[in-house]
């Protein structure tokens, strides 16, 4: 018997939960009737809110044991563990409910950052394995790649707004990243907007407004939008732009759910770990220093590189680039 009533369980970040988005599409689309819950921490909500395919969504702003209670009083018939850590085993534990988890290779991420074996992580998207998650349900993959949804509240003319009306394309360079080792450093997004004749808009929180003002006096064709936008205002802005520039980022992955061609560049991930773009546009191009012995040198990232030369992002090639 299909469940009716199903809680997925994704705490965080911007990109994981964008990855989440093929399992609430097919389990809406395949299960008749069912009812969908998502919980996330209230930081990420706004990924989430215009989701059609959404019953509702909950968020907590530090604890998930802050709406215990009300996720308790939903009934759910059945869990799916995206998160899968501490915090998602006590929340199912407490809700004493039969759960899916999904496998996070740990022991392989180990062993590729420890050992440097990156041929013990599996050739498998993360995407692949949230759905392996659901397999159960006789849930498939609808190989419709990834969604995100822009409410019209969050459209951002930007023709009219930022470009005059006198072009229509213009380029997306975003800029920082939840780790200073998965950041694009200056020197490298000179070179990149050197290389760029259209507009190019720049992405990113309040935190990069210093490095997006120092681009702004090499460049004059930059419009600088760091830390004036929304996350789903930003989403707007890429959706209507013909390329994104951006290393190892949630705005990465919101570029693949709108199709669009991105260069992603990578620092001391690698994709390996699965989180490339997914169903990525065919002119993408991922931009790697292969051979690098100390990369990976962490699963997520570090504040600064551990080895004081941050060769993964400074020996960059840029020159490979087709713009």
């Amino acid at each position: 018997m299909q469940p009716k009533k199903i809680l997925i369980v994704r705490f965080s970040s911007i990109g994981d939960i964008i990855l989440t988005s093929p399992v609430i599409r097919c389990l809406k689309m395949q299960i008749p009737e069912v009812c969908i819950h998502y919980v996330t921490k209230a930081a990420f909500k706004e990924t989430l809110s215009s989701n059609p395919y959404l019953n509702k969504l909950h968020s907590f702003q530090n604890d998930v044991r802050e709406i215990y209670k009300e996720l308790k009083e939903e009934k759910f018939d059945l869990i799916i563990d995206l998160h899968k850590n501490i915090r998602s085993a006590r929340l199912k534990t407490y809700l004493r409910t039969k759960s899916f988890s999904f496998d996070k290779i740990n022991v392989q991420k180990f062993l590729a950052v420890r050992f440097k074996l990156r041929s013990a992580l599996p050739d498998k998207h993360i995407v692949q394995r949230y759905m392996e998650t659901i397999a159960a349900l006789g849930v498939i993959d609808d190989n419709k790649g990834l969604d995100y949804f822009v409410s019209i509240n969050d459209f951002v003319d930007v023709k009219t707004l930022y470009l005059k009306n006198a072009v229509t394309n213009y380029s997306v360079i975003v800029l920082g990243g939840s780790y200073f080792t998965k950041q694009i450093p200056l020197n490298k997004l000179k070179e990149f907007c050197s290389l760029i004749n259209t507009p190019i808009i720049l992405l990113g929180g309040s935190m990069e407004k210093g490095i997006s003002e120092e681009l702004k006096k090499y460049f004059p064709h930059i419009i600088n939008l760091c830390g004036a936008l929304t996350l789903n205002q930003s989403a707007s802005v890429i959706k209507q732009c013909n390329l994104v520039i951006t290393s190892d980022t949630g705005l990465m992955h919101m570029a693949a759910a709108f199709n669009k061609r991105t260069i992603s560049v990578w620092g001391n991930t690698v994709p390996e770990f699965g989180m490339s773009p997914y169903k990525p546009h065919p002119d993408n191009q991922i931009l790697e220093v292969e051979g690098l012995s100390c990369r990976p040198c962490s699963k997520l990232g570090y504040n600064k590189c551990p080895k004081g030369h941050f060769k993964c992002m400074n020996d960059i090639d840029i020159s490979i680039i087709r713009i």
